[in-house]
């Protein structure tokens, strides 16, 4: 039973970092800021995933600093922006070496 525990903690840790590499590149192919909405329909376009499941990595991606975010009212709601800096430009080019 540990094997498999181990295993299936490998597997879920090579997919979020694979979800964190297609949110990234996504980011980066945006070419300026892009609300998280058209964010995570790219990243689905490639993963078959969740946006509930996509959000908490957008915000752990802003926590360690490889995204910035501001919001923009529209239609009585706020769309948040997500913008890559340099620093996430750098761990996007390590995930790609």
């Amino acid at each position: 039973s540990y094997n498999i525990v181990h295993k299936t903690a490998e597997v879920m840790k090579w997919y979020f970092s694979s979800v964190r590499r297609f949110l990234m590149r996504a980011a980066v192919l945006s070419d300026g800021a892009t609300y998280g909405y058209v964010l995570t329909q790219k990243v689905r376009q490639v993963i078959d995933i969740s946006e509930s499941t996509l959000y908490p990595v957008l915000r752990r991606l802003q926590k360690d600093g490889s995204l910035t975010t501001y919001d923009v009212p529209f239609g009585g709601r706020n769309r948040r922006y997500y913008r890559i800096t340099e620093q996430g430009l750098v761990k996007y080019r390590e995930y790609l070496a």
